[in-house]
């Protein structure tokens, strides 16, 4: 059963492309008409890939991994920092760092630093420093956050991109491309979805449409995270119950030693013959 239906692609207007004059002609297989002078993306499509995309985010959620979701555009940051925050993904929403994913080990550094000053707050050092030195710490610390807040807790690359407008986040998908991290994507007529893993048609424009969007994908790895749960918990009843039944084989074992007989050397030794 498809993850989202046509009719409410269609109220969130996901089916409104870009001028026909600005577009790719790589999104060609997704267009289903041109009206008013404006392309008309073929929802089956959209439906199509929205499953393929869910689906994979699913197992990548279920398997424990992370998707970094980027989306620095006006009417998609709020909206994507909401729902990736829902799920305990990681999101860049504010500016892309030259050599977030390519140069990693230099972010971890700056992450560091954010933690450290926490760090200081939390054990009272931060409040020992004079009044000027606490006001550049501050603001050290109000700059990161806006820039890694969101990822602060990512120790290692993220398994997967999630990218709104793949035009204004252009760095973030070169990046990915070249150390091999799978791109999924809301692509729109005007692009080209050559770079992409997981193409998903439709306006990335829209607030709507973003927001429908993801909210079926955020479902799908809330999906993945909650079988990643019952899984843990599984195990962790397996393993207990293999415990209390290695641990009762063990007590049988002493009891029954315990309740053995002790054995008459006299009685058993060979009667000796005099001479």
């Amino acid at each position: 059963m498809p993850r989202t239906n046509f009719q409410e692609l269609l109220d969130a207007g996901v089916h409104f492309g870009h001028l026909a004059r600005k577009w790719n002609p790589k999104m060609a297989p997704y267009i289903f008409d041109q009206k008013n002078g404006i392309h008309i993306i073929d929802l089956h499509k959209t439906i199509v890939k929205i499953d393929e995309a869910a689906d994979a985010m699913k197992e990548l959620a279920r398997s424990g991994r992370k998707i970094l979701f980027v989306a620095t555009k006006k009417q998609a940051k709020e909206i994507v920092a909401e729902k990736a925050t829902a799920v305990n993904m990681p999101s860049i929403t504010e500016r892309w760092a030259g050599g977030m994913l390519t140069n990693f080990p230099t972010i971890r550094k700056a992450i560091k630093k954010m933690n450290t000053i926490d760090k200081m707050k939390e054990d009272g050092t931060f409040d020992k420093l004079a009044k000027r030195e606490r006001l550049q710490v501050t603001r050290q610390r109000e700059k990161l956050e806006k820039n890694l807040g969101s990822i602060k807790d990512m120790s290692r690359l993220p398994s997967a991109l999630f990218v709104i407008d793949i035009q204004k986040e252009a760095n973030a998908v070169k990046e990915a491309n070249r150390l091999n991290i799978p791109v999924f994507a809301m692509v729109d007529t005007c692009c080209d979805p050559t770079s992409i893993d997981y193409v998903i048609p439709a306006n990335d424009d829209a607030t709507k449409s973003i927001e429908i969007i993801m909210d079926t994908l955020c479902k799908a790895i809330e999906e993945g995270l909650n079988e990643r749960k019952l899984e843990k918990e599984k195990e962790t009843v397996e393993e207990a119950a293999e415990g209390e039944a290695l641990s009762k084989a063990t007590g049988k074992k002493l009891r029954a030693r315990k309740g053995a007989k002790p054995v008459d050397v006299e009685a058993e030794a060979p009667a000796q013959t005099e001479e």
